[in-house]
Parts: C-alpha cells; structure tokens; sequence
C-alpha cells in the first residue's frame, strides 16, 4: 500500500493542509491500514449526495466520539474535478482526517486507469498489501454503514491492536499493555536482571554483617585494655 504513493505528495484536508511527502510519513499514516480511494467529483450531483454518507461512516470508524480507537482505516480522495476551487469545494465539505492529491498532481488520472474507474461516486477499497479488496464500496457503505468494515478487516487479516497509541504520538518506544502478562509468562530479561541484584544485594549484605563482626571483635580488644573507656570519658 504504501508504495503505491511512495514519491508523491499526500495532503492532509485539515485547516494547514499539511503535505505528506517522505517515506516515514506516508508510511506511518498507511501502513497496515486498510485504504479507501474516494473517487469523485464536486460538479456530481450523485457524489454530493453520497459525501454525507461517507463522511458520517468514516466519523463513526475514526472519531474518538463514537469509537475509543481508531479504526486501521485511511480515507484518500482522488478528485477528477476539472479546477482546483471545485477540488477546494469538496474538500470542505470532506471529513478533516481524510487525505487527498493535489488538483495538479497527473498521479490522479493514473490511479482512475489503474483501477479502471468510470463512474463518480466510486470507492476503491485496498488491502495494505495494495490489493483491490472492493472495486466499489458505494452500495455496501449506504446499505451497512460502518458494520462493514468489520468484513473488509476479516477479509484483509488486519490485525487490530487496540493499544496502538494515537496516530499523532511520537514515542513509540513503550511497552505494551500484554507486556506485564508476557513477564509473567515467560522468563524475561527483567526477571535475569532481579536475580542479579539479589545475588549482589546478598553478598553486601554478607559482607557488612562480616564488617560488624570485624568491629565488635575490636571493641572487645580495646575494652580489655581499658581504651574504650578512656576514650568514653574524652
């Protein structure tokens, strides 16, 4: 999936417009995620239509307002409109967290011969091997709404792994939240490390009482000789 837009510039439709073109970038927002390709125009009658649909599904898939984790779902519109304000038209009227293509990026027409589109509303769905999963999702997403992604990740062998962090959290170098029973489980490098401490906890331990000893024999010597009460009186 995501070398199908490798050296090309996604745009996320948010309020900046932020622009997706490195490797690390598209990859963390694609990679194993499965891909809606919105094909569509503002001047359709038919697409304006749909766009209400579309929107609410994906919101129910990806906002935290109706689902605690996102959904592995990625949204990319491909606008066959014939200027950029009619793009910019749709757009604000296309939910927030979707991506899209540039009104002058060619890579748009490539993708409609790609995946043979001829009609407007069309969605392509996409496994995150690239693969087409759905030629046109369109009836199924008006009929079942958000219940059909469910088939599609069944279909795709997503797996769902509902303590992935936020797509927008950077320090992805946490534990788990099966870690803990993991370490329970299995012996783990942390177990190693606990049994090392003992072994050095107990011999300081030893050492020390052997120190005490060590010391009480010599209170014992100066007491016998009178100097430790010599040195109480001072």
């Amino acid at each position: 999936m995501v070398d199908l837009f490798l050296d090309r510039v996604l745009v996320k439709n948010n309020w900046d417009q932020d622009e997706l073109n490195t490797e690390r970038e598209i990859d963390g927002i694609l990679q194993n995620r499965i891909v809606m390709l919105l094909f569509a125009s503002a001047e359709c009658e038919k697409c304006r239509e749909f766009l209400p649909v579309l929107n609410d599904f994906f919101k129910r898939l990806k906002d935290p307002a109706y689902i605690e984790y996102p959904a592995l779902l990625a949204l990319i519109y491909i606008g066959l409109d014939q200027s950029e304000e009619q793009q910019e038209s749709f757009l604000k009227e296309l939910h927030d967290k979707a991506l899209f293509l540039g009104h002058e990026d060619p890579y748009r027409k490539e993708l409609q011969a790609m995946f043979g589109v001829k009609n407007v509303p069309t969605v392509v769905v996409l496994r995150p091997d690239g693969s087409v999963l759905s030629p046109n999702a369109v009836k199924d997403i008006c009929h079942y709404g958000s219940e059909c992604f469910s088939s599609w990740q069944e279909s795709a062998e997503v797996i769902d792994r509902t303590f992935m962090l936020n797509e927008e959290f950077d320090d992805l170098n946490l534990r788990s939240a099966t870690d803990p029973v993991r370490r329970l489980k299995y012996k783990t490098v942390d177990d190693k490390r606990k049994k090392r401490w003992w072994k050095i906890w107990e011999r300081g331990k030893s050492g020390y009482e052997e120190e005490e000893r060590q010391e009480e024999g010599l209170w014992d010597k100066m007491d016998k000789k009178g100097e430790r009460g010599i040195w109480m009186k001072r």
